[in-house]
């Protein structure tokens, strides 16, 4: 797996994905954010600021070199995490949104919005996704 840093001195793992240790709250979520190389940080506070505007609640969480997005008593419903040639955003409950994001996995109620350098992000529809799994239950992966 190849490795780098980042600017900040965060090991990077292949695709550019920051190792930030496991940790609860929004302190290991900002250092993940910090260590995210170029557009990849872009995109990165970008999707954190529109989940911020639209779940003012929202617990976060650092899991699996990931941050995680949250509503207490209700479980994640969105995470993210850098590979190569985009962002990827899981929604981990995005079968259920209206329409649901197109990319799907193996998990069945698990869908994808991969966010590259030189994609359009429609924030709106960000929003309208986010609003949707936060009021759905999510999953409750510690």
């Amino acid at each position: 797996m190849a490795t780098s840093e980042s600017s900040d001195g965060v090991r990077l793992l292949a695709g550019g994905n920051p190792q930030i240790p496991k940790g609860d709250g929004d302190g290991p979520v900002q250092a993940y954010l910090a260590a995210m190389p170029g557009w990849k940080g872009d995109i990165g506070r970008r999707v954190d600021g529109l989940v911020r505007e639209v779940v003012p609640e929202v617990c976060t969480a650092v899991r699996w070199n990931s941050p995680f997005y949250g509503v207490e008593g209700n479980g994640w419903f969105l995470s993210m995490h850098c590979f190569t040639n985009y962002v990827q955003v899981t929604w981990l409950n995005g079968s259920e949104l209206d329409p649901p994001p197109a990319k799907t996995s193996t998990h069945e109620r698990v869908r994808y919005s991969d966010i590259g350098e030189h994609d359009e992000i429609d924030d709106d529809r960000l929003r309208g996704w986010i609003r949707g799994a936060a009021a759905l239950p999510g999953e409750n992966m510690f």
